[in-house]
């Protein structure tokens, strides 16, 4: 079976959204902004959301996290909660 690792910084707005995104391709630390930003309580660990396979996450979330580029920061993709940026960490 598939699995996927990811993390993610989820908010409220589609402009907050692509706020931090242009933060984080200009440097700025994914994982700190996760902390300061993100509504999910994933947020205090950097947004990283550990080891999940398909089906678990919502479905805008799975199709991001299972096709689209490792490594790369994708978004805003709107889900049921708000806005996330998803980073994909590993696939396999």
């Amino acid at each position: 079976m598939t699995t996927a690792s990811a993390r993610h910084i989820l908010v409220s707005s589609e402009q907050a959204c692509n706020d931090l995104k242009t933060e984080i391709e200009g440097g700025a630390d994914f994982a700190e902004m996760a902390r300061q930003h993100s509504q999910c309580p994933s947020g205090q660990r950097g947004g990283e959301l550990g080891e999940f396979g398909p089906g678990m996450m919502v479905k805008e979330f799975d199709q991001v996290v299972f096709s689209a580029e490792l490594g790369q920061v994708h978004g805003p993709v709107q889900t049921q909660f708000g806005y996330h940026l998803i980073e994909i960490t590993q696939r396999g």
